[in-house]
């Protein structure tokens, strides 16, 4: 009822000057049918509207807006089921392309309407129905609508999203190439928080997905940019001991203390550190240890802390021997003295091929080193083999 003279929140054209007795027959076309559901509901929210400000004021006053939006919000919700629900049925029913398509049409009109996170939503759940039926394709693509949502809305990087784009990594084809171009486009949408190489916590998210694929290489890859340092170590642990040589059990971690401190993250380093010695089945209690080269790690991380040019200097003359053993050891020291203790970068001839890929991304690229105690979100990037 509208006793006020504006015009009603609704435009159902329905009239309330009569009172309502017995039942109201209503006659639709079949062409009109589908829209009785939809239709019921527009009225339903009318006329709690209506009940709700004729108990506030008798003067039949126009809906306020709060109450406006409410029900605009339930019919969204009621309409976003209902359409999910008929796409549910065209799934089970076998008809993917059909489905698939349908999921791309309403994609592209509520990115017309900026109804971000309606589109966002349903191409994320769209997504798991698909890899519920081992529709690699079709979920693959509708997962890179999730993405292309987050790259054109001003959405904030929040854990519960970065959870949602792990869970639908997690489901792709290990091989597929569509796997390679998500996770690249996702790590780049998550520099918008922290991290010019993505944010440590999907880098983290994505590091345990892979160990648990036995994929130890990249998995190695993600734990560095993130801040997980025990997670790193364990699966290191787990690396060594399936695929590793007894004689290289102290090299697994070496390399990643090095790497952790060219990327100035010392906590990182010191906990994979620490953790690893202590939990690897073929490493005697320390420190100190029986191979010299994990006594060399821990008296670096010492000296790391303490900052002293010459104690690092010797530290390095020292253990010589056990850093002959990679001839990378020796490049990632260098860059950890420029780091930490002041080291002048050193004025040597340009590298090519691969070698020369790794050593200038270890050396900064040309990048200012802002100082050893700057957060390592903020340092160069390294490559790993």
């Amino acid at each position: 009822m509208n006793t006020s003279g504006n015009a009603p929140c609704h435009k159902a054209q329905i009239s309330f000057r009569e009172p309502l007795k017995g039942g109201i027959l209503i006659r639709f076309s079949n062409h009109l049918s589908r829209h009785l559901l939809m239709w019921t509901e527009r009225l339903a929210c009318d006329l709690e509207g209506a009940v709700h400000l004729f108990k506030r004021s008798g003067r039949g006053a126009t809906m306020a807006e709060p109450e406006s939006l409410r029900c605009s919000s339930v019919r969204n919700r009621g309409g976003v089921q209902r359409v999910e629900g008929k796409l549910r049925a065209s799934v089970e029913k076998g008809d993917y392309y059909e489905a698939h398509q349908m999921y791309r049409t309403l994609f592209f009109r509520y990115m017309s309407q900026g109804k971000h996170a309606e589109a966002r939503q349903l191409m994320y759940n769209g997504a798991l129905l698909f890899f519920s039926y081992n529709q690699q394709n079709s979920a693959a693509d509708l997962s890179m609508l999730v993405l292309e949502v987050l790259e054109k809305s001003d959405t904030k990087v929040e854990d519960e999203i970065l959870e949602n784009l792990a869970k639908l990594f997690s489901l792709m084809d290990p091989n597929s190439p569509e796997r390679v171009a998500f996770v690249s486009r996702a790590l780049k949408w998550s520099t918008g928080g922290s991290g010019k190489l993505g944010h440590p916590k999907l880098h983290q998210l994505l590091a345990v997905i892979l160990w648990k694929e036995q994929n130890y290489s990249e998995s190695r890859y993600h734990f560095l940019h993130s801040s997980d340092g025990e997670g790193c170590a364990q699966m290191l642990v787990e690396y060594s001991s399936s695929r590793g040589y007894r004689t290289e059990v102290d090299m697994f971690v070496a390399q990643a203390v090095l790497q952790f401190l060219c990327l100035k993250n010392k906590n990182s380093a010191s906990v994979v550190f620490s953790t690893y010695t202590e939990k690897h089945p073929s490493i005697e209690k320390g420190p100190p240890f029986v191979q010299p080269l994990l006594n060399f790690i821990w008296f670096l991380l010492l000296a790391v802390d303490g900052g002293k040019l010459t104690v690092f200097t010797v530290l390095c003359e020292q253990y010589q021997p056990s850093l002959k053993r990679d001839p990378m050891y020796n490049e990632y020291l260098d860059r950890i003295g420029q780091l930490f203790f002041g080291v002048p970068p050193k004025q040597s001839p340009s590298y090519g091929g691969l070698l020369g890929n790794l050593l200038n991304s270890l050396m900064g690229s040309g990048e200012e080193d802002d100082g050893a105690e700057e957060a390592h979100e903020d340092s160069s990037p390294i490559e790993l083999d």
